[in-house]
């Protein structure tokens, strides 16, 4: 695991924590919120686990009568989400966290779900393996990420791009589908549900 990248990555979304609701707003209303709706509604069991909670955005979708436990390396990013629990009384345990590094025992979780995550992972398999090691056995993965472009003049733009897109928020070259299968996950499931956005599903076998 890359300390540094891991550090100036965290350090990234400290800085644009005020900001970051107001950011993706647009994009919100026209697709994300529906996009999440449908995530929420292909997680398993009760006891689920996010990755990236960021300010909260996906609270108006987590399921009721499921404990819910969520995690975000930024503290900035938290300190909004831990505002917007207390206010519409959201039952979730937010902790601050690596997602290259889980503080949670082997087979934890019944699912674990993230949002637009791992475009800013720094070592993403790192963090799937994680993810499968906290999984219970039959476990699911929820994931919804944009990835590269199956295009090839739009992903070399992409790949060109990348450079200066990852020091201003992310990474937008990212193989996901590809890093979860290399995590030992098996896809079972990939929606297309824009030119590089996916919802993919996955599960420990």
């Amino acid at each position: 695991m890359d300390a540094k990248a891991t550090e100036a990555t965290r350090k990234r979304y400290d800085r644009i924590a005020p900001l970051y609701d107001l950011m993706e707003g647009l994009a919100e209303r026209a697709r994300f919120a529906r996009w999440r709706q449908l995530l929420w509604s292909r997680v398993e069991g009760t006891k689920i686990l996010e990755i990236g909670a960021g300010t909260g955005k996906n609270f108006p979708y987590y399921p009721e009568n499921a404990e819910l436990t969520a995690i975000d390396f930024s503290e900035k990013m938290l300190e909004r989400a831990r505002r917007k629990a207390k206010a519409r009384q959201v039952k979730v345990r937010l902790i601050q966290m690596d997602a290259q590094k889980l503080g949670f025992p082997e087979n934890t979780f019944d699912s674990v779900a993230a949002t637009f995550v791992f475009c800013s992972v720094p070592d993403p398999v790192r963090g799937l393996l994680e993810i499968k090691r906290v999984l219970k056995p039959g476990g699911k993965v929820v994931l919804l990420e944009h990835v590269l472009s199956e295009n090839r003049f739009v992903a070399g733009l992409m790949n060109l791009l990348n450079p200066i897109m990852v020091r201003m928020m992310a990474n937008i070259n990212r193989k996901t589908v590809d890093n979860v299968t290399a995590a030992g996950l098996s896809v079972e499931k990939v929606t297309r549900l824009g030119h590089i956005f996916r919802l993919i599903e996955a599960r420990k076998k």
